[in-house]
């Protein structure tokens, strides 16, 4: 992928789909029902159509990824990949549907199934390891009661209270992780340090009770108190993560505006994402389109789960 203006791959749907073709079978062929390589025919007057001769089905690279049964013309979905990778604050369903040309209802079930490629996939690694450091920290996304109606204002909520909460790790110099969490506190957190976190590590975090426990099963745990205006102390701090929080916030606010506690978790591996594969590690626009668009493989998102979550 390159500069969208000039690329023909998000002009033209043939391109895009030759292009495609290249990215998911470097390997050969694969078939989208049976997984078959490399034992398939194309059929004539059918371009991008192939039968498979292990299942008897027609197939093409779009089945069996996210982008299976769409109607929209691939050299859109590649766009509308490369502008989100690109975006570092996202980029609304709203200003996706005005860029490509096509509904709202569309382009909104479109984002969602991009996020979900960016989500990742398989077992993952832990963060961290010897001599690396990890920052822990926790968020609340959600407006003020403060800011609502008069009449939709909940006056036992103070603080936090009514927003979602989110806790992220952040490896320094690496990648981040984040969670939709219930609460702050140690049983909650616990599982997620052990299973997210190699032990080895340097943990970093602020004095949230839920951390003290849980840090003594690492290398090395240090703890700076925001409350009293500690924010370094030499190694010790959790400003990384800090701006990651930062960015999270303008994207939720500035862009998105408003963010569904059902389809909050797609959010953060979008910006997960994002940061895990940012420019400062090497990984240009074009490059992190790449990778998001690798992750449609062996994943299924329907309208009508994604919309039920939205009304749930």
């Amino acid at each position: 992928m390159a500069d969208p203006l000039n690329n023909k791959i998000f002009q033209d749907p043939s391109k895009a789909r030759a292009w495609l073709e290249a990215l998911l079978w470097a390997d050969g062929r694969v078939c989208g029902y049976c997984g078959t390589v490399n034992e398939s025919t194309a059929i004539a007057g059918r371009e991008g159509y192939y039968q498979c001769n292990a299942c008897r089905k027609q197939f093409t690279v779009q089945v069996g990824t996210l982008f299976e049964r769409s109607h929209i013309p691939l050299n859109k979905w590649l766009m509308a990949a490369f502008l989100l990778c690109a975006s570092k604050k996202g980029m609304s369903a709203h200003q996706m549907h005005r860029m490509l040309g096509i509904t709202y209802k569309s382009a909104w079930f479109m984002c969602h199934r991009l996020r979900e490629a960016m989500a990742p996939g398989g077992k993952l690694g832990p963060l961290g390891g010897e001599g690396k450091f990890v920052e822990a920290d926790t968020t609340y996304i959600g407006g003020k009661e403060k800011n609502k109606h008069a009449n939709k204002r909940d006056g036992s909520k103070i603080g936090g209270a009514g927003k979602q909460i989110v806790h992220t790790l952040v490896e320094r110099g690496g990648r981040a992780r984040s969670h939709h969490i219930a609460n702050v506190s140690g049983k909650t957190l616990r599982p997620i340090l052990f299973k997210n976190v190699d032990r080895k590590s340097a943990l970093m975090t602020d004095t949230a009770g839920g951390y003290m426990e849980a840090g003594r099963e690492f290398a090395r745990h240090e703890m700076v108190d925001h409350g009293a205006g500690e924010y370094v102390r030499g190694d010790a701090y959790s400003n990384t993560v800090e701006g990651y929080f930062a960015t999270l916030k303008r994207g939720i606010v500035g862009t998105y505006h408003h963010v569904s506690e059902a389809h909050l978790s797609r959010y953060l591996a979008e910006f997960d994402f994002r940061h895990s594969e940012r420019s400062g590690l090497g990984v240009d626009d074009s490059a992190r389109a790449t990778k998001a668009i690798q992750g449609i493989v062996g994943k299924r998102l329907t309208y009508r789960r994604t919309n039920e979550a939205k009304n749930a």
